[in-house]
């Protein structure tokens, strides 16, 4: 069955109303008319059967069975990422959303090359949640991450806020002498964990430092660098595999 996607305030009194991205794609692209049936996440982790009543600007529907979909990880993860140059944020987005990250703060750091000023950045940001959309019903999750407005590091680390029982700050740096193996080898019962991962060029030294002062743990991936859009998706599987639900 067909798998699209809604906001939570578009479903009232067990009518759904699609936007128009969603509309064009059932209507003009899938060809889809009244009486069809498909399958609609809310976004807030629930799977609606919808049966189509109206195709007009906006699709309309009526929701005939719900159920709650299984498919996000005990482990929930803040991504906070570097940005880098050209579409690589996309990528990035696209990767990790695969990955089960549940939200991504972008960070304006020291080395990021690009410079908006801030109704760009919300622009970019909208583009970016349009990807996550779209990879949470390519990959069968319920939930679409967050991706927020991009804001100044020292802002994002402030977000994520200090460290608490049964959650892990973890900023990945090649100069680091520590390695993840060993830092998740002590990790046992994380179920939130922050992630800070660098643009092109990675983090300054004065980042990393402003991180460890979050109580952020401060670790190496191994011997080789990895490019910005590689690092970020490797850590999640790394920490899907050993805390999460990738098995």
């Amino acid at each position: 069955m067909r798998r699209f996607t809604f906001a939570p305030d578009r479903l009232a009194g067990g009518r759904v109303t699609f936007d128009r991205a969603e509309t064009h794609h059932l209507a003009r692209v899938l060809r889809l008319g009244p009486g069809d049936t498909v399958l609609a996440s809310s976004g807030d982790g629930f799977d609606h059967t919808v049966r189509l009543e109206t195709i007009g600007e906006t699709a309309t529907g009526v929701v005939i069975a719900t159920r709650t979909r299984a498919a996000e990880s005990a482990l929930s993860i803040t991504l906070v990422q570097g940005i880098p140059k050209g579409d690589t944020m996309e990528s990035i987005v696209r990767a990790t959303t695969e990955l089960g990250v549940a939200r991504i703060v972008p960070a304006i750091t020291e080395r990021t090359v690009v410079r908006l000023d801030p109704s760009r950045w919300r622009e970019r940001a909208r583009r970016w949640q349009r990807v996550a959309k779209e990879a949470t019903k390519q990959c069968g999750r319920a939930v679409v991450p967050e991706i927020e407005v991009p804001r100044p590091l020292v802002e994002c680390l402030a977000a994520c806020g200090d460290a608490t029982p049964g959650e892990l700050s973890l900023c990945v740096w090649e100069g680091a002498t520590v390695r993840l193996g060993g830092v998740l080898d002590r990790a046992a019962g994380v179920t939130r964990a922050c992630v800070l991962v660098g643009p092109e060029g990675g983090l300054s030294v004065a980042e990393v430092e402003a991180a460890r002062a979050r109580a952020f743990v401060v670790a190496s991936l191994g011997p080789r660098i990895l490019r910005a859009e590689t690092a970020g998706p490797t850590v999640l599987s790394i920490l899907q595999f050993r805390l999460g639900d990738v098995s």
